[in-house]
């Protein structure tokens, strides 16, 4: 038999190497994966953040309590933004369970007067619930004080919202936080100011801090205000950078503190809480900030 020409055998010697390199992968240690499936590269990632909670639990001050919403001096939580039943509001917790699933697995812990200081022992409470999501909305009270020399120090807020959100994550990983911005002070005096009988309601010591003598525009009256503005564009600010560095924690981007409130948002009582109105306005928010696909 002829032998194979030089030009044949190496012909042959690269069809060996490349058959044997095809097949000797999976051969060999069993490392190799194969060609991926049409089916494999269409699997997607579990999303971080989920647009459909299943239960939710509440947390905060008198305004997720409904507080002179519905009458004077009284909560008034079927009205509250974040867990209230009233069709009047359709809270977060109508819009993203239903009426009915809402009543049975939303759950509001927020106290009147609250301040973050109290917020870790809110979130122990609401964790018993093991909720989807939870919803924060504190720093009001912080920032309304006597004067300006008795609000929270920026410090004490963001180590007292770090020890809160940390007593969500210790027990439930994977519970969603929704959390709202520091509503706009200033705005406030601004607006309530227009009202007579809201000026006449402030003196009986609501956030004197920045609704003190409401008619007031000396440069002192105008500092204090300030102050006060400036301390919760601080609070904001850390609400961001504590929430920012937790995946499963969602901020609002400021939403409720540049929200355009007039009069109608405002309780009748006290020209200061948000009415039925204001809060439906709060729930508007953050439906459309818990549900949008991206932040």
């Amino acid at each position: 038999m002829r032998k194979p020409s030089h030009r044949s055998r190496t012909v042959l010697a690269a069809v060996a190497v490349t058959v044997l390199g095809v097949a000797g992968c999976d051969a060999v240690g069993g490392d190799s994966s194969g060609p991926t499936s049409p089916t494999a590269r269409s699997v997607k990632p579990t999303p971080t953040w989920d647009v459909s909670p299943r239960s939710i639990a509440a947390v905060g001050d008198s305004i997720t309590r409904g507080f002179d919403a519905c009458t004077v001096l009284s909560d008034c939580p079927e009205v509250s933004w974040a867990t209230g039943t009233s069709s009047d509001v359709d809270s977060l917790a109508v819009r993203l369970l239903g009426r009915t699933e809402a009543a049975a697995h939303s759950w509001n812990y927020a106290v009147t007067g609250a301040r973050m200081a109290d917020l870790p022992g809110q979130m122990a409470q609401a964790v018993t619930r093991r909720p989807q999501l939870v919803t924060v909305m504190a720093g009001a009270n912080d920032a309304c004080r006597a004067s300006t020399s008795a609000m929270t120090s920026v410090e004490s807020f963001r180590a007292d919202f770090e020890d809160a959100l940390s007593t969500v994550r210790q027990s439930l990983p994977k519970t969603q936080v929704y959390v709202a911005s520091v509503p706009n002070l200033k705005r406030l005096w601004s607006e309530g100011r227009t009202n007579p009988l809201g000026k006449q309601v402030w003196k009986l010591g609501i956030c004197p801090s920045m609704l003190g003598d409401a008619d007031a525009l000396d440069s002192a009256a105008t500092l204090r205000r300030d102050t006060v503005q400036k301390r919760v564009e601080a609070y904001n600010k850390v609400l961001k950078e504590v929430c920012a560095k937790d995946r499963r924690c969602r901020f609002d981007d400021g939403a409720v503190y540049d929200y355009r409130f007039g009069t109608d948002q405002l309780s009748k009582w006290d020209w200061f809480h948000p009415s039925v109105n204001g809060q439906a306005r709060l729930a508007e928010i953050a439906y459309r900030k818990v549900t949008a696909e991206k932040t």
